[in-house]
């Protein structure tokens, strides 16, 4: 869960709570300027870098439970706090509230994402989706593969036929993944991918032969030279080896950050 929905879900239950902010930073500090945790007498959420800075503003925002004003604190990262970043912050202590709420900006996405594919590889990808701040649209033909368990807020389930159609519904940028059950599917949604032309990224699960055995195909169905030379399969970083789901997902949700805008 992100954040700021673990902040309205506390407030929601009456959890009394302090928000610590990174308000202002100067010179190399761990996290940056907008950075967010959540403190309660029994538990913390998020982390504004670790550390004695931490602790100790963990021990602070306890402290502070309760008033109604909030409180500003610099802090300079040096030998005291066993820290040698060297930099300096200022740390904001506010209550958590509905002005606390309002003031606190959603968090734009690194990227957005189609996710073809709700088999063991699919979920894991979502599992670790779940701390990354992204929106990703999962997409699936069968109902009935989804897992039990609600996805993560940024993830939309949306099963539908032809999977392939939902291609056009993407914008100019979109991230997309192709990992169904079948390799016809897989086929027809990467071809609808590759034939827009304006995606950020196209990553097809397979081996080096599926990627040869598609390139002939896609190539005998008109696409490009160049826009073939953009799509990516194997999936994964280069060098993480290992078949398992959970492998795959990691190796894979690297590649999309080593993609993503800045």
């Amino acid at each position: 869960m992100h954040l700021k929905h673990e902040a309205a879900a506390w407030r929601a239950a009456g959890r009394t709570a302090v928000v610590v902010e990174v308000a202002r930073t100067r010179g190399s500090v761990p996290r940056e300027a907008g950075t967010r945790m959540l403190v309660a007498a029994d538990a913390v959420a998020g982390t504004i870098g670790g550390g004695q800075l931490e602790l100790q503003s963990i021990e602070r925002a306890r402290g502070h439970l309760g008033r109604a004003e909030a409180i500003e604190q610099d802090i300079a990262l040096g030998p005291a706090l066993g820290q040698c970043c060297g930099g300096a912050l200022t740390l904001r202590y506010a209550p958590l509230d509905a002005a606390a709420l309002a003031r606190w900006p959603e968090e734009a996405p690194l990227f957005v994402l189609q996710l073809y594919g709700a088999g063991h590889v699919g979920r894991a990808i979502v599992d670790v989706l779940a701390g990354v701040p992204c929106r990703v649209q999962w997409i699936d033909e069968r109902a009935g593969e989804y897992p039990a368990a609600p996805s993560p807020p940024q993830v939309e389930r949306l099963c539908v036929e032809p999977a392939e159609a939902e291609v056009a519904q993407a914008s100019p940028g979109d991230f997309y993944l192709v990992l169904t059950h079948r390799h016809d599917l897989d086929l027809r949604i990467t071809e609808a991918v590759l034939k827009r032309g304006d995606f950020g990224f196209l990553g097809l699960i397979g081996s080096a032969t599926k990627r040869a055995r598609f390139l002939r195909r896609l190539e005998q169905r008109g696409i490009a030279p160049a826009a073939l030379a953009r799509l990516t399969c194997p999936i994964g970083l280069p060098g993480i080896e290992g078949k398992a789901p959970g492998v795959i997902a990691v190796a894979a949700v690297a590649q999309l950050l080593q993609h993503a805008r800045p």
